[in-house]
């Protein structure tokens, strides 16, 4: 395969130059998901890639592409069990030879930038080296994931701002945060901890696609900084994405979004939840519309009865005591997380609150434990 060398090609720009001029300073960023790219469309409206283990296959991939985009991001954060399968994204954390060569060849014969997007390790002085490899090989932007590869499902925990911050620190190219985004106002409080250039999230957007949206002007709540629209309307808004699209979407892939988008009423309106479940044939996606119709009405008359009196949206939101996070009238859109299973583990729970500093997350590693229990706040 022939490949440009340097002086066969205009310049390229780099890390700031290229954040400034090409991305247009980005803040906020949707984070890349296996099987999730429809829903990124719904996201990018609110506001707001490789994975790989072989470096000539990667190349050839991403010159068939550099053409059509601004850049190409190698997804090192994965730790989903596909991604172990295929030995990539996180899983290659260890060979840091082979990940310098990934970065660097692409770096060497693309015309557009690469940017890479990566977990921590247990040490903060580990995890900097790692960053700093990376920028390094070439990649012109680093997004740090402030969790360990083994924190995902029950045991994803907290985020540790503290390895981010320190990887910000360390180098010269832009840097992007990842972890702990449930609420809008959360982006501003990681931005200013942090001192990172913008802000990525992941499954957040899966629950809440409008979660780096602000609140509109007419916002009924004076504690929510961020838009939290109806559910229902979400859905049927993605749904209209699905539709739109030239190549189909996979089933499977449409049920689980709407399973997530609307999982606040799902418990209540059990007969939807399980005519969802349900739904099979050849015209899918017009069954899944009329669930999310017939949510929309449902939702719309329980808000309309629920403040009728005149009760603004923060008199309806409740504490969830084992965690202390904020659930929202059952009708919005909000971020999910599970909460702890039995009263002992909540006694437990409310002698030990969830950590806020880097060495509280490190103790709570070390023991074996999830910063957080059982609660997934993965966003």
């Amino acid at each position: 395969m022939a490949v440009q060398t340097t002086s066969d090609r205009p310049r390229k720009l780099a890390g700031y130059d290229f954040y400034h001029q090409i991305l247009g300073s980005p803040k906020l960023i949707v984070a890349p998901m296996v099987d999730q790219s429809e829903l990124r469309i719904l996201s990018r409206r609110y506001g707001a890639q490789f994975c790989a283990n072989n470096p000539s296959q990667l190349l050839a991939s991403a010159l068939a592409v550099q053409d059509h985009c601004d850049a190409v991001d190698i997804n090192l954060g994965c730790p989903q069990d596909i991604a172990r399968k295929g030995h990539y994204g996180s899983f290659l954390m260890d060979e840091w030879e082979l990940i310098h060569d990934l970065i660097n060849v692409l770096h060497e014969n693309l015309s557009v930038p690469v940017t890479a997007k990566f977990r921590i390790f247990l040490s903060v002085e580990k995890t900097v080296a790692y960053a700093k490899m990376l920028e390094s090989a070439g990649a012109q932007i680093l997004t740090c994931h402030g969790r360990l590869r083994t924190q995902r499902g029950q045991n994803t925990g907290l985020a540790d701002w503290a390895h981010i911050k320190a990887v910000k620190e360390a180098v010269r190219v832009p840097v992007f945060a990842n972890g702990n985004i449930l609420f809008h106002e959360d982006v501003e409080k990681c931005l200013k901890e942090t001192g990172v250039d913008g802000m990525m999230s992941a499954e957040g957007q899966l629950y809440n696609p409008a979660l780096f949206a602000p609140a509109s002007s007419g916002n009924p709540s004076s504690t929510l900084t961020g838009a939290h629209p109806l559910h229902a309307d979400l859905a049927l808004e993605y749904l209209a994405i699905v539709k739109s699209l030239k190549m189909p979407t996979s089933t499977s892939a449409v049920k689980g979004h709407l399973f997530k988008i609307m999982h606040p009423a799902l418990s209540r309106e059990t007969d939807l939840r399980e005519r969802l479940g349900r739904i099979r044939g050849s015209n899918i996606v017009e069954e899944y519309i009329e669930v999310a119709k017939e949510m929309k009405e449902r939702m719309e008359r329980d808000a309309a009865e629920v403040m009728k009196g005149g009760q603004m949206i923060d008199d309806l939101i409740t504490i969830e005591p084992t965690t202390g996070l904020r659930v929202l009238p059952y009708w919005l859109s909000q971020p999910y997380f599970r909460p702890l299973k039995s009263p002992t583990e909540a006694s437990e729970r409310a002698s030990s609150p969830i950590p806020t500093s880097h060495e509280d997350v490190k103790r709570a590693r070390l023991s074996g434990q999830s910063a957080v229990g059982d609660i997934d706040i993965s966003l």
